[in-house]
């Protein structure tokens, strides 16, 4: 059963700071971006996951100096009040809005232990280098700066609670960001309710899952590990064994496209293309305007100013299969590796990714531009597929999953 517990959350007191110093994950965003959303804004917890913004130009993102410059703006927002350290653990629960629809999720802390022996389920692999960022930046301010993105199976006793509050308490924070989407947060000060939440998880909740944060969730559980062999008075209740996490049932969650572009057709002219295309799929030719997949095997491809419908033909997946009867599985094998000899999705430089909420038309403007040459739309899995994707120990290919809104930096923050 999975360990989920309350714990003393460092943030605002203060719903105006509290607007400004909610931020976008670190992994969203380069640098110059980084520093264009935290302009005029010295309360951006950007200042803190993204300190290079505060150094000299040119400055390796990766160095000492950043990552000392993350521990004195952190220093100096706890110094100035921005952040303050809750006196009682705690649960908490953060909901977000998007297009009318809201998703409830409770902010607890999960066990580096449940991540080593499986009760913590993965889907997609993660690189060494991204991990060993994070870690580093960890090491340095010895807290979970933000919060990695789990579900579990919805527990009916455990979303009465939370409906409970959310209708009669008045949210601590409550705002729109920048990008239009709706932001609610909610401290549970019962101490009978942290103590039922922490109850339910380790009685109903058998695995969480993670659905954003791969990398961030391998770091924590490498620093717990790391922190342990330190510490010859380790007992297992020390902060560095657990690491921040929102945990939403997966009733509420709905996963969007996470789409592919090409730089170019491997020496295939485009009617060679559409040849090649037709031994695994049925093309049809759609025109010039935004065609979106319909259903699952069914793909949306945007070449040469028009849109093209391919449905995969009978025999190019395998449905009992959890793994090859998923759309990414189809395009990569038949399309990007077979045709456009496009081997490793996650190193090639001549792939990129576009997540779903950009939606359609920044396919086509890649491809106008000439910056790409074509560009592929897919069906969204399902939660239950991602689920039993999980369950059964299998790694989606690279980028399969995209969740939004993405979760805010800086409502919470853990301390190790």
């Amino acid at each position: 059963m999975a360990i989920v517990k309350p714990f003393r959350g460092l943030r605002t007191p203060n719903q105006a700071v509290c607007e400004e110093l909610a931020c976008l994950p670190y992994d969203v965003m380069n640098s110059e971006e980084a520093a264009q959303m935290a302009a005029g804004k010295p309360k951006s917890l950007l200042h803190v996951t993204r300190a290079e913004i505060d150094c000299p130009a040119g400055t390796d993102i990766h160095s000492e100096t950043v990552y000392n410059k993350s521990v004195e703006n952190f220093k100096i927002f706890q110094e100035k009040g921005w952040l303050v350290q809750d006196e009682q653990p705690k649960f908490y629960i953060y909901a977000q809005t998007m297009d009318g629809r809201t998703q409830y999720g409770i902010v607890g802390c999960a066990a580096c232990e449940d991540y080593m022996n499986g009760i913590i389920k993965k889907h997609e692999l993660t690189r060494p280098d991204k991990e060993e960022d994070r870690m580093v930046l960890t090491r340095y301010v010895n807290a979970n700066l933000e919060p990695v993105f789990f579900s579990y199976r919805a527990v009916p006793e455990i979303d009465a609670i939370v409906e409970n509050i959310v209708k009669n308490q008045k949210a601590d924070y409550d705002f729109v960001a920048e990008d239009g989407f709706g932001h609610h947060f909610w401290a549970i000060n019962e101490p009978e309710t942290n103590k039922r939440l922490e109850e339910l998880f380790a009685t109903k909740v058998p695995y969480t899952y993670v659905a954003d944060g791969h990398h961030r969730t391998a770091a924590a559980a490498r620093i717990g590990a790391e922190y342990k062999a330190k510490n010859p008075k380790h007992n297992g209740s020390e902060e560095y064994n657990f690491f921040m996490a929102v945990h939403f049932p997966d009733n509420q969650l709905k996963i969007i496209d996470y789409n592919r572009v090409v730089k170019d057709l491997n020496g295939l002219t485009e009617a060679q293309l559409l040849e090649k295309l037709e031994t695994q799929f049925t093309v049809e030719k759609i025109g010039t305007e935004i065609h979106h997949p319909a259903r699952l095997h069914e793909f949306s491809m945007y070449l040469a100013g028009n849109w093209y419908k391919l449905t995969a033909k009978p025999g190019s997946y395998n449905d009992s299969d959890p793994i090859g009867v998923l759309d990414v599985t189809i395009l990569s094998k038949h399309v990007l590796a077979d045709i456009l000899d496009i081997q490793d999705l996650r190193t090639s430089k001549r792939i990129d990714f576009v997540g779903g909420i950009r939606g359609l038309g920044e396919l086509k403007k890649r491809v106008d531009s000439g910056e790409m040459k074509v560009a592929f739309a897919l069906y969204p899995v399902s939660m239950e597929q991602l689920l039993n994707i999980a369950d059964t120990g299998n790694i989606m290919p690279p980028k399969t999953t995209w969740f939004e809104p993405k979760l805010r930096s800086g409502l919470v923050i853990h301390k190790i």
